[in-house]
C-alpha cells in the first residue's frame, strides 16, 4: 500500500509515517519544514522528525509546500491513502497573519483534493480537522465550575457531538480555514466518491511534539516545566480538554482505512473519560518534578473554549474504537521523552 502524508515531518504526520513504515508500506513524507521558523523555534525542531524518519528505507522524504499544486499533485495521484496533516495550526498566528493561514489550510487542502479528482482513481483521504470548527458556540453549552476545572453539564456531559452547530459564532481565521477545508473534504467524498475521513480533533499529545505557547499545550507545559521556561495561563487555568495520545489516534486512522465506511465525520479525542484541565496538568508536573512550578496569568484569548470534550460515540459505534492510553500514562511517556532529549531546548 502506498501512503502519502502531507505535513509528514510534523507531530501527527511523523507518527503516521512511522506506523505505516513499520507495516512495510511505501510511505512518502511531504513537508516544507516551516514550523520552526513560523513558531520562532530552533531549526532542530523542524528537522527532528524528518531526521528520525530517515532511518526507514521505505520512507521517501520530499520537501515541498502544499500550496504548490504542481509539486504536490504527482504524489497525491500515485498514493492509495493520503493523510492530510499539513496545516497552519496556531489560532493566535491566524489572527495576526490570516493570509498564510488561509493559503496553507484551504488552498493546500483544495490542491490535495483537486489532484485526487484529476487522478480518476479512488483514494482514501484522512483529513486532520479540528474542534475549532465549532467556534465559540461551545462556550454556550452549560458548565459546572469546580475548584480546578470546568465541566459540561447536561445535555453535553458526554461531550460535543458531530451535529453541534457551526453557525452564528466566532471562529478565528484558523477555525474558518479549517472549517472550509473540512466541508470541502466531505463534499469530495459525497460528490466524487472518494473515501474521506474527517477527524475533528481535540487535544492530541505525545512524544516528538514540540509544543509552543499557542499550540500543543500539553507538550508545551511539560517542556516548559521540565526546562524552567516561563508559563503563562490565559484565563483561570480551569479550561478542560479531552486529551488523546498520538499512538491511539494513528490506530484510529488505520481502523478507518481498513473499514468498509465510504466516508465519515468524527469528533476525535479522549472523550469524557480522558479529560484534563490546565491546573490539573500542572499538578501532575509538579508532582513529577517535586517542586512548585511558577506561572503567571493573563486575559482570555479570542474565542478560547472554556471546555471542549469530544463525544466519541460515533467512533465507538462505527469503528469500534476506544482510546487506550490514560492521561497519566501518556503524560509520563511525554515527560520521559523530553528528559531523554533535553538538549533540544
Amino acid at each position: 500500500m502506498k501512503i502519502f502524508i502531507t505535513g509528514g515531518a510534523g507531530f501527527i504526520g511523523s507518527h503516521a509515517a512511522e506506523f505505516y513504515a513499520n507495516r512495510e508500506c511505501d510511505v512518502v513524507v511531504f513537508d516544507n519544514l516551516s514550523r520552526a521558523k513560523l513558531m520562532k523555534r530552533d531549526d532542530r525542531h523542524a528537522r527532528y522528525n524528518w531526521n528520525y524518519l530517515s532511518k526507514y528505507k521505505n520512507v521517501t522524504l520530499v520537501q515541498g509546500d502544499v500550496r504548490d499544486y504542481e509539486r504536490i499533485a504527482p504524489y497525491c495521484q500515485d498514493a492509495d491513502v493520503i493523510i492530510h496533516a499539513a496545516a497552519q495550526t496556531a489560532v493566535t498566528t491566524s489572527v495576526v497573519e490570516p493570509e498564510p493561514d488561509f493559503g496553507t489550510n484551504m488552498i493546500g487542502t483544495f490542491n490535495v483534493l483537486e489532484a485526487v479528482r484529476r487522478s480518476n482513481t479512488q483514494k482514501t483521504i484522512i483529513y486532520c480537522s479540528t474542534n475549532k470548527v465549532y467556534g465559540d458556540n461551545v462556550n454556550n453549552a452549560p458548565l459546572v465550575e469546580y475548584e480546578k476545572r470546568y465541566d459540561f453539564s447536561d445535555p453535553y456531559k458526554n461531550g460535543i457531538p458531530e451535529d453541534f452547530s457551526i453557525d452564528h459564532c466566532k471562529h478565528t481565521p484558523y477555525g474558518c480555514s479549517k472549517l472550509a477545508a473540512d466541508i470541502y473534504m466531505q463534499e469530495w467524498g459525497h460528490l466524487y466518491g472518494h473515501k474521506t475521513g474527517v477527524f475533528r480533533m481535540s487535544c492530541i499529545y505525545g512524544t516528538r511534539q514540540f509544543g509552543v505557547e499557542d499550540q500543543g499545550w500539553v507538550a508545551w507545559f511539560t517542556i516548559a516545566a521540565l526546562k524552567g521556561l516561563p508559563i503563562t495561563i490565559y484565563g483561570d487555568g480551569k479550561q478542560v480538554r479531552d486529551v488523546l495520545f498520538v499512538g491511539d489516534l494513528i490506530e484510529l486512522y488505520n481502523q478507518f482505512v481498513e473499514s468498509d465506511l465510504p466516508h465519515g465525520v468524527f469528533n476525535t479525542g479522549g472523550g469524557s473519560g480522558n479529560t484534563m484541565s490546565l491546573l490539573e496538568l500542572l499538578d501532575e508536573l509538579e508532582e513529577n518534578k517535586g517542586e512548585k512550578i511558577p506561572v503567571k496569568y493573563d486575559d482570555w484569548r479570542p474565542s478560547d473554549q472554556k471546555v471542549y470534550i469530544s463525544n466519541i460515540d460515533r467512533l465507538r459505534s462505527q469503528l469500534g474504537w476506544e482510546p487506550k492510553t490514560a492521561p497519566h500514562e501518556g503524560v509520563q511517556r511525554l515527560i520521559n521523552w523530553v528528559q531523554a532529549n533535553s538538549d533540544l531546548w
